[in-house]
């Protein structure tokens, strides 16, 4: 092939592609490879051979593993200056789509490439920033239209079981990724469905096993997030919602202990469970599930407290649902299709009548919404969703979600409590439901859900109305602590979500839906409801934004599906009600952003570089390395963050700088990137070394969780100081707690060292380089939010994600004052710190 083939397959007056030209280049060949976000994603690989660019397109890019041949079609040659080419091909180009830079570098061979390429076997070197080592082409022996050839990496220090999206997902979000992508489906379905078969042999021909010693102690479990909407897809399985205690259990040399999820040791008080796993007669184990009481056909918990009690006879059942640890083999790594087979075969071996107390917690893979439909016919209380691929981690990872079922009904207020602390007002609203002996019984008590106006407003009624200590409802069921609250006379109605009725006639959870100034106390009374036991109905009480615009700013296709169940209306009202906690964060600094224009299920983008079609959206001009002038994105009000949601940004990452002053850095950022195997545990202890060492060198820092999978350590500098000093800083300290520390921290890059160490990542302090905002969304599964925190905060915090999209509103609600008060007006220098650090203080 010849750039004859580039020119004509090319309308130039049509792309900014850059048109032919063959001005080689000094040094060293370079490579480049590209991510093709066209109409079948791929990676283009490149090899500087000559003048020209040798290509071939890899559809999932290039794997770590040497066992792993990647199909890779040899295209046309291309221009050098293609190597510096990033940003969008035009609908109606060939190629059109949107084009991204995944790494490049130099590469370097024994022998001459043309030679060997004529030959049909290139073996070559890359030094690149994300690809290194040894990798061979291989071109293939069937006949095809186009030539095709094998990528395949060699046996050196850099194999590992890595691929290309594992590399985007450490920076980009995972939704980027051709795993999550609509088109990747079907094969990752199959996967799956080859997973899912049971294996014949036992847990070590499991993928992703490990040989591992365990205890009898405690290990934390993971952990579902709560959705409004049922994830869609076959790449999700779907499980009842069990109403009862979690219960976890590891098994040693036949000795069995059962723990809650609170780590409190539970086998006296479930002897008879612990009687079931000694009969399965495991070596060791570590199994998760739900104790339940099973009334009428479901589990109820009411009934499952009486039997813990001893107030009413009652069999335990011990719902299992995964199976983490089997026989020496660590089964953490292992997709859960596959746990749960395994864990099933388990269970159907042929065992003692103990073990009739061991239940299997079935599943449907896909028809998320035929079985949420199916749990409300039957009443229960709603569903887990798990990834069929998903690892067991610790926490809140996302991989799991619950959809509970959530009621809603109208009751009258007939009360209220006082607030305390900030809370102005009244504390609760008191709520009654017409009583079958006539008059009103107490049905709980409402404090969540108001905003500050509805506050405000019911507090002035409430006021104005007058109240009594004398209650008006029956006395049966007040609660002993409402002895002090103000009663007043039936006249106001409220709906108001609530997840189920307690054992005492109570409302589980409740909060304020809406005020119901249409309805009066006697629509009620003369409602045919059962004693206010409302018909299970789903709502999701979600702010909406307006359809047509947003801060001046219209919404397109505002009903387009962002996360399962979040649209893109949802999104611009989310940045327009947390706008003045996110904007100071992002104003008047260059960023990039991460647009996802079809949803974080589809292929997603960084795009640093102003484009067309955003006119709200402030610019600046900078330089580039190499000497180009770009125009980079860079907000100066509210009204440029919604134009860029409009335009499918999810994601904001600002650079350490303002635009004012790009050449010095006011803002540090270590990035605490835990390895595979890392406990959360061990992440919150790397943030408080690191700032008890900056403590040390006089430098205050800030927190925030960031919404993937660490922490931030924040240490903002005013004056601003040098990039180049402010790399060198932060370069030092993260490579001397490496040394310090080598068992539980690495300074360098390379996945494939990471494994159970934490990356002191330091690299986000160069010009250029960016971190997520706070209050940022990020686009990973259960729409997560990079939070700031407070540091007393961090011992309370169960994972990196532990605020989404609709929480984070709620704690901005309660919240007192900035976490992150005085980071703007701190002056602390870095050429003191440089002094102690250099001196070894």
């Amino acid at each position: 092939m010849t750039l004859a083939e580039y020119r004509r397959k090319r309308d130039f007056s049509r792309t900014r592609e850059p048109a032919a030209g063959t001005k080689s280049r000094a040094g060293h060949p370079i490579f480049v490879v590209q991510l093709h976000h066209a109409r079948r994603r791929h990676f283009d690989f490149r090899l500087q051979v000559g003048k020209v660019l040798k290509s071939w397109a890899v559809p999932k890019g290039p794997s770590f593993d040497p066992g792993v041949k990647r199909l890779a079609v040899e295209v046309e040659d291309h221009p050098l200056s293609y190597a510096d080419f990033e940003g969008d091909i035009p609908e109606g180009n060939y190629g059109a789509g949107h084009v991204d830079c995944f790494d490049r570098g130099t590469w370097s061979t024994d022998e001459d490439p043309g030679a060997q390429l004529r030959k049909g076997h290139l073996e070559f070197s890359l030094q690149g920033k994300r690809l290194h080592g040894r990798w061979h082409l291989v071109r293939s022996h069937r006949k095809e239209r186009q030539p095709t050839w094998f990528l395949i990496k060699a046996k050196d220090a850099y194999a590992g079981d890595l691929e290309a999206d594992d590399l985007l997902e450490s920076e980009a979000a995972p939704p980027a990724s051709e795993r999550a992508s609509g088109k990747a489906k079907p094969e990752k379905r199959a996967a799956a469905s080859k997973r899912a078969k049971p294996a014949k042999s036992a847990a070590r021909a499991a993928d992703g096993h490990r040989k591992e010693r365990i205890d009898t102690e405690f290990f934390a479990p993971a952990l579902a997030q709560l959705r409004e909407q049922v994830p869609r897809g076959e790449d999700w399985l779907h499980e009842v919602k069990w109403d009862g205690y979690r219960l976890l259990t590891a098994v040693v040399g036949g000795k069995v202990k059962c723990w809650s999820r609170n780590a409190l040791p539970w086998n006296e008080r479930v002897p008879e469970i612990v009687e079931a796993i000694e009969s399965l007669g495991l070596r060791s184990a570590r199994l998760d599930g739900e104790l339940i009481v099973l009334a009428e056909g479901r589990s109820d918990f009411n009934a499952l407290q009486k039997t813990l009690s001893g107030e009413r006879p009652g069999e335990f059942l011990y719902m299992l649902f995964d199976l983490i640890h089997l026989d020496g083999w660590d089964l953490h790594a292992v997709p859960l299709v596959e746990r749960k087979a395994r864990l099933k075969a388990l269970l159907d071996r042929p065992r003692g009548p103990a073990s009739a107390l061991l239940g299997f917690s079935e599943h449907v893979v896909g028809d998320g919404d035929a079985v949420w439909a199916g749990v409300m016919q039957a009443g229960l209380e709603g569903i887990v969703s798990k990834r069929v691929d998903s690892s067991y981690r610790a926490g809140r990872s996302g991989d799991w979600v619950k959809i509970k079922r959530q009621d809603s009904d109208e009751f009258a207020v007939v009360g209220y409590t006082r607030g305390k602390g900030s809370r102005k007002g009244f504390g609760s609203l008191l709520l009654g439901r017409p009583s079958p002996r006539g008059g009103w019984d107490y049905a709980g008590r409402v404090g969540t859900g108001f905003s500050d106006a509805q506050l405000r407003k019911i507090s002035d009624e409430l006021a104005a109305r007058g109240s009594s200590a004398k209650p008006t409802v029956h006395a049966a069921g007040i609660d002993p602590e409402l002895r002090g609250a103000h009663w007043v006379k039936p006249e106001v109605v409220v709906e108001v979500f609530y997840r189920g009725i307690a054992g005492n006639g109570l409302l589980r959870q409740p909060s304020l839906k809406a005020m119901r100034e249409d309805k009066s106390v006697r629509d009620l009374l003369s409602s045919d409801r059962d004693s206010g036991r409302a018909a299970a109905k789903r709502e999701v009480p979600m702010k909406k934004a307006d359809d047509d615009a947003v801060r001046g700013i219209a919404i397109t296709h505002p009903d387009r599906e962002i996360y399962p169940g979040i649209r893109k209306r949802d999104l611009a009202a989310y940045y327009d009600a947390v706008m003045d906690w996110f904007l100071p964060g992002v104003i008047q600094r260059p960023m990039s952003i991460l647009r996802c224009p079809d949803g974080v299920g589809k292929p997603c983008f960084f795009q640093k570089h102003l484009g067309a079609g955003v006119p709200k959206v402030g610019s600046v001009m900078l330089t580039e390395q190499g000497g180009k002038r770009r125009e980079y994105i860079c907000p100066d009000d509210a009204a440029s963050i919604i134009e860029l949601v409009q335009f499918g940004a999810v994601e904001f990452h600002p650079w350490g700088c303002t635009a004012a002053d790009t050449t010095h850095a006011d803002r540090i950022v270590f990035d605490m990137d835990p390895g595979e195997g890392v406990s959360w545990a061990r992440v919150q202890a790397a943030a408080r070394l690191a700032r008890r060492w900056l403590d040390e060198l006089g430098l205050q820092s800030f927190l925030r969780c960031t919404g993937g999978k660490g922490l931030h350590v924040v240490v903002p500098l005013r004056p601003a100081a040098p990039w180049a000093e402010v790399k060198s800083f932060a370069k030092s300290f993260a490579e001397a707690m490496a040394q310090a520390q080598p068992e539980e921290f690495i300074a360098v890059s390379t996945l494939s060292r990471r494994k159970g160490l934490i990356f002191v990542d330091y690299l986000r302090n160069g010009r250029g380089a960016t971190s997520v905002a706070s209050y940022s969304l990020r686009a990973r599964a259960g729409a997560p939010v990079a939070v700031p925190l407070r540091w007393s905060e961090l011992g309370k915090l169960p994972g990196p994600a532990a605020f989404d999209l609709r929480t984070v509103q709620q704690r901005l609600r309660r919240l007192r004052g900035d976490p992150w008060e005085g980071i703007d007006t701190v002056r602390q220098s870095l050429g003191d710190a440089l002094r102690k650090l250099d001196a070894g203080e």
